[in-house]
């Protein structure tokens, strides 16, 4: 079903400024219609003030500076926030769980009050029975993140789970989570190709002051190749 058009106004908007650049295409297939309602609702934006740029054969961005009016949660996206936060919580990374804690303390400051009370009840009556004992093993995956998304190079030191120690400098990729374990993904320029490094393992972490190139590989791609 086509959602009304004034409340897909308003999300493309929300949209634009959350993403460094948007698709036609993409937007097309979020909201079931075609390109040609998007390029109206584009232009229905710029009309309204909306400063929008268009960068031709790539897509769409906001002007760097437009400020939103504040963001106003639904219950349901309230409640959804807090599910993730149940998850979050037990999982066994230490820094995704502190920068998240303080993510949804401004997030839950900015709800109505009788979101706010319903949120509260949630969170006492919903729980993930996964990672019981909710032990820590490591405290890097946000540092991690930071170096993913700024094609920083980093030397690791590595204990594989055979109990071979190796000191390697790495291009972080990506970030997956499996049965609770975090692994990384990056260009091991010790064996020269890709590697997985389970994080819990990784028991030194120096991010260099070198960047590298960006591998142009989704992470679909990645797993495709390579498993």
């Amino acid at each position: 079903m086509e959602k009304p058009r004034i409340s897909r106004l308003t999300s493309i908007v929300t949209i634009l400024k959350s993403k460094s650049l948007v698709t036609a295409r993409e937007l097309a297939d979020k909201y079931q219609v075609s390109t040609r309602t998007i390029y109206r609702d584009i232009r229905t934006l710029e009309n309204s003030g909306i400063p929008i740029i268009t960068e031709e054969g790539l897509g769409f961005t906001l002007m760097e500076g437009y400020k939103m009016p504040p963001v106003a949660f639904t219950e349901k996206e309230a409640l959804a926030l807090i599910t993730s936060e149940q998850l979050i919580i037990r999982n066994k990374d230490e820094s995704l769980i502190e920068h998240y804690n303080t993510a949804i303390t401004k997030i839950k400051s900015v709800l109505r009050n009788s979101s706010k009370k319903k949120v509260e009840l949630l969170s006492k009556r919903i729980i993930f029975r996964n990672n019981r004992e909710n032990f820590k093993t490591s405290n890097l995956v946000v540092d991690l993140q930071m170096t993913i998304t700024n094609y920083q190079l980093i030397k690791i030191t590595y204990h594989s789970l055979e109990k071979n120690t190796t000191i390697r400098q790495v291009e972080p990729f990506a970030i997956y989570s499996t049965q609770d374990n975090w692994l990384l993904i990056a260009f091991c320029r010790l064996r020269n190709e890709f590697r997985k490094f389970r994080v819990d393992c990784i028991e030194k972490m120096v991010v260099l002051p070198k960047t590298f190139q960006n591998h142009n590989m989704t992470l679909q791609e990645f797993f495709n190749e390579f498993g």
